[in-house]
């Protein structure tokens, strides 16, 4: 167009490398091809034209939450002719029609993140990764916490439910391992650490959660009930440190586990590698924290209970074993989220794993055979019908092996030998062995026999050595030692 100003068309098209004929092209219309295309039309009647003004859009604007597919089904009831091959156009006109006249749609408002004021805590269920402990399904659940700076991360297995005792002692793990306390903590409406009254939040905080939250320094705030997204900054990590779990358990080749800690350092060995990404924002948020206090706060739950003559005590629901000597006496629990710490008055008794209560409001049980065998062993018939039966077998070759004998035996006999197998595990501390050995016995289909077995596990009586003649020493050999060496004190300190 520029040598066409002031060149013929034929001249000024061969400078510009075209042909003639697109030079009168460009001369009778300089527009660009693709202004030149005129708008596309329909190709087919709309199928949507009767149905979409008159009955579709008062749906919508009845109904503003209400699915396209919903909206399609009940087209479809109403007019059958439509098909179902509309179903992708009504979705895409309803989509079309929400973005011109749908309602206002809640916004996420993107969040500052500032260094050492903001830590997050939460818990997520697990029971999906399939992990089991000692041949057992793990239902559990991970406290997780957060900084919103620099993402260290910290997660505990719990294996109760959202818990105070849970919440005190992953929370307090988690700020002891990264060395300092951030300014605030969130968390969501957690009944362990807000009653969920309607009053202000001030008033809503359980004495407790007030404690702790005093203890280290930190402001306790919660988001609001049922936003979620409020909490972004830990609910996405949910998503992120599942799936990094997964996905070890799968380089792992196995979601089997030995014992409940080993398990546990499982975890905390992933959450460490995520938090080596992360070292540098970590040191730089780990300059400005608060510092921690001098001691933890007390991170479980103090109850008194008494113990009664079934050998026992109850708690929330579960029974617990205790040695008989303790009936009559009030003992002092520290109730943790795993476990139970006993006290007798100020001195500590043992740790008993915590039970939980089984389906359908039935209580649970965690019984030590050692407990009460010696009562057993007076009363064998007590076996037959003991409500926690199940639970005095501490390995599964002892149930299988009562469930033969109740068999092929008289009742009678049948619990007396099964008490005298199990007094033979606590008396000669056998019950590994004596649990190998009845499993050999119900795979030959043989009955144990009590007779061999004694005389099996029979400790060996220690032979007495033959002891020859012994010559002494004779004690002025240790004179004339203590003067050799006080002679070679003198001699060295002279030379010097």
């Amino acid at each position: 167009m520029k040598f066409r100003q002031t060149e013929a068309v034929e001249i000024a098209a061969a400078k510009s490398g075209f042909s003639t004929s697109s030079g009168y092209r460009l001369e009778a219309d300089p527009r660009l091809p693709s202004r030149k295309k005129s708008p596309r039309g329909r190709r087919r009647p709309d199928p949507l034209a009767g149905v979409w003004e008159s009955e579709i859009v008062p749906m919508l604007t009845a109904a503003p939450g209400l699915r396209p597919i919903a909206v399609f089904d009940e087209i479809v009831r109403r007019h059958p002719e439509l098909g179902e091959g509309v179903r992708r156009t009504l979705e895409r006109r309803i989509r079309a029609w929400r973005a011109l006249h749908g309602p206002d749609q809640e916004v996420i408002f993107r969040q500052v993140a500032e260094l050492g004021r903001l830590g997050l805590s939460d818990f997520t269920e697990m029971d999906d990764l399939g992990v089991t402990v000692a041949g057992e399904p793990l239902p559990h659940r991970l406290y997780h916490f957060r900084l919103a700076y620099s993402g260290f991360e910290h997660a505990h297995v719990v294996l109760g439910g959202e818990s105070f005792t849970a919440l005190a002692e992953g929370l307090q793990n988690a700020l002891w391992a990264v060395g300092g306390v951030p300014r605030e903590h969130r968390s969501d409406s957690l009944s362990a650490a807000f009653r969920n009254l309607a009053v202000a939040a001030e008033e809503d905080l359980t004495r407790r959660y007030e404690a702790l939250c005093a203890h280290y320094g930190m402001t306790p705030t919660r988001n609001n009930r049922g936003v979620a997204h409020e909490n972004g900054a830990i609910e996405s990590a949910h998503g992120h440190l599942r799936r990094a779990l997964a996905d070890a358990l799968l380089l792992r080749g196995a979601a089997e586990f030995e014992t409940l800690a080993a398990y546990r350092g499982f975890v905390d060995e992933v959450v460490g590698r995520r938090n080596a990404r992360q070292a540098k924002r970590i040191d730089l948020e780990r300059a400005v924290l608060q510092p921690l206090p001098a001691r933890r706060t007390t991170d479980y739950e103090e109850l008194i209970v008494p113990v009664t003559s079934s050998g026992g005590f109850t708690l929330r629901k579960v029974f617990y074993s205790v040695p008989s000597r303790l009936i009559g006496h009030r003992l002092r629990i520290r109730l943790f989220d795993d476990r139970l710490e006993v006290f007798v008055g100020g001195s500590p008794l043992m740790t008993l794993p915590r039970g939980r209560p089984q389906g359908g409001g039935k209580h649970g049980h965690v019984v030590d055979y050692r407990h009460v065998i010696h009562a057993l062993r007076r009363k064998p018939m007590a076996l037959s019908d003991l409500v926690y039966r199940d639970q005095l077998f501490s390995r599964a070759a002892y149930a299988r092996t009562f469930q033969v004998l109740s068999q092929r035996l008289p009742p009678r006999a049948a619990c007396k030998l099964m008490v005298e197998l199990l007094a033979m595990a606590h008396d000669r501390a056998c019950e590994a062995e004596l649990a190998d050995h009845l499993a050999e016995c119900l795979e030959r289909n043989l009955l144990p026999d009590l007779a061999e077995l004694r005389a099996r596990f029979t400790p060996a009586a220690g032979a007495v050595p033959e002891i020859a003649v012994v010559t002494l020493t004779p004690l002025a050999a240790y004179d004339e030692l203590g003067s050799v060496c006080a002679a070679e004190t003198l001699d060295i300190g002279a030379s010097a």
